[in-house]
């Protein structure tokens, strides 16, 4: 996870399109300090849970699907994690390897009980071929094995993640340096952990090593809290609704600055409460706060990490 840090770190002192204002992380990790409480991983209740090995199959068909549904103004992340939830209710062996890797689209979408094709619904369909297949060839067909080969620890699953399944492999270059985020592959270690409160498969030494999912939302949480602060003709591109490229300059800062700038809040937090502060709390509560506002307009990049 230290490539994630140091190379996130390095585009936030040569970024050109966004700021870090360090005025803004004193004001948030100050507010922050004695307000932070812990949010449920399960706050809503959408999710599969049974506190075994068929809840890691679940998150792990969850987070490889887990990506760009903002194309599609009615899809969220709800309707992927509850979908998955009643099918898998329905059909216990809905997610074996051997049929992840026979989905079809129109399948996908019956799952998920849409309508309309899903935004890169390819994709989504090829990934689960692939993570299928990879589960048959190394782990027995179990995510469960996957996650009993990284000896409780956080940082080893997702380096396990990202070398078994290139569609986890986050990371791209910037200005010449490759740059890492794994957002997908953290996120998973980050449900594991809080699906089971930290116990059984969710017991990593190391839950400190993660950092936050640079995705869409956080980084417009961020600048709405006054983290970030974005170049004009970004901000305009962001209040128009236009596409921004992935692995583009733009693209690459909003997410490394978010990952960035959130570890500084965290230091912060720490070092004035004596506490420690988890990126993965700190994220769980710039997602809610997020989520809570609709009207929060976030850049448009189509991407299968996040």
């Amino acid at each position: 996870m230290e490539e994630v840090r140091s190379t996130t770190a390095w585009v936030a002192t040569h970024s050109s399109h966004v700021t870090v204002d360090f005025t803004g992380i004193e004001k948030v990790a100050e507010n922050m300090k004695n307000s932070l409480t812990k949010v449920e991983w399960d706050f809503e209740g959408i999710h599969y849970f049974d506190n075994g090995p068929l809840t890691v199959q679940y998150l792990l068909v969850l987070d490889t699907l887990n990506f760009c549904f903002w194309p599609d103004e009615e899809m969220s992340y709800d309707h992927l994690a509850s979908g998955l939830k009643v099918t898998l209710e329905s059909d216990k062996s809905a997610f074996d390897a051997d049929r992840l890797q026979k989905y079809t689209g129109p399948q996908l979408r019956k799952m998920l009980n849409w309508s309309r094709p899903l935004p890169l619904e390819d994709e989504r369909v090829r990934l689960l071929h692939e993570v299928g297949l990879e589960l048959e060839r190394s782990f027995e067909g179990k995510a469960s094995k996957l996650v009993e080969s990284c000896d409780n620890s956080a940082a080893k699953l997702v380096a396990l993640m990202t070398r078994h399944f290139p569609g986890f492999r986050d990371h791209t270059v910037y200005k010449g340096h490759q740059i890492f985020l794994y957002k997908r592959a953290q996120i998973f270690a980050a449900d594991l952990w809080g699906a089971f409160k930290g116990q059984g498969y969710g017991d990593f030494e190391d839950i400190s090593s993660i950092t936050i999912f640079a995705d869409y939302i956080v980084p417009a949480v961020l600048q709405q809290l006054g983290v970030l602060r974005y170049r004009s003709s970004l901000d305009n591109i962001i209040k128009k609704n236009t596409e921004i490229v992935s692995g583009s300059e733009e693209e690459v800062e909003l997410r490394a600055c978010s990952v960035y700038a959130v570890e500084k809040i965290k230091e912060l937090i720490s070092k004035k409460t004596g506490k420690q502060v988890l990126s993965v709390e700190l994220d769980l509560w710039l997602w809610a706060f997020g989520i809570q506002c609709p009207s929060l307009q976030h850049h448009r990049t189509l991407s299968i990490y996040y």
